[in-house]
């Protein structure tokens, strides 16, 4: 079965044509350059994204604080860590990159902060 997709690792946006069977890639084609082989191959086999959302602040200077993943997180997980994300209400100043959550969910992902955020 071939599958076409969009790859979205740099601006050129290739139209990739995957070749799947039982669930493995068996080739594919349409990328210009060496990421779109890699992301055609994985967003067939473990899709993932990067995960950007907010937090509640109590006592700082804003009352929701932008928050992402350092990296992606398989999209199977994607609801799973926004639910830990509600969790979280953070009380202390944060700076741009200050860990929230550390290795959310077991997915070598971190949540952190895209804000700096004073008292």
């Amino acid at each position: 079965m071939i599958k076409k997709i969009t790859c979205i690792e740099c601006p050129q946006g290739c139209q990739l044509e995957v070749n799947v069977e039982e669930g493995r890639v068996i080739g594919l084609t349409g990328n210009k350059c060496p990421k779109g082989d890699v992301y055609g191959r994985q967003e067939i086999t473990d899709p993932r994204r990067v995960l950007s959302s907010t937090v509640l602040a109590k006592g700082l200077e804003i009352k929701m604080v932008p928050v992402r993943t350092d990296k992606p997180v398989p999209k199977s997980k994607m609801f799973a860590v926004m639910e830990e994300i509600k969790k979280i209400r953070l009380t202390r100043p944060v700076a741009v990159g200050d860990v929230i959550i550390a290795n959310v969910l077991g997915s070598d992902a971190n949540v952190a902060a895209s804000r700096e955020v004073g008292p």
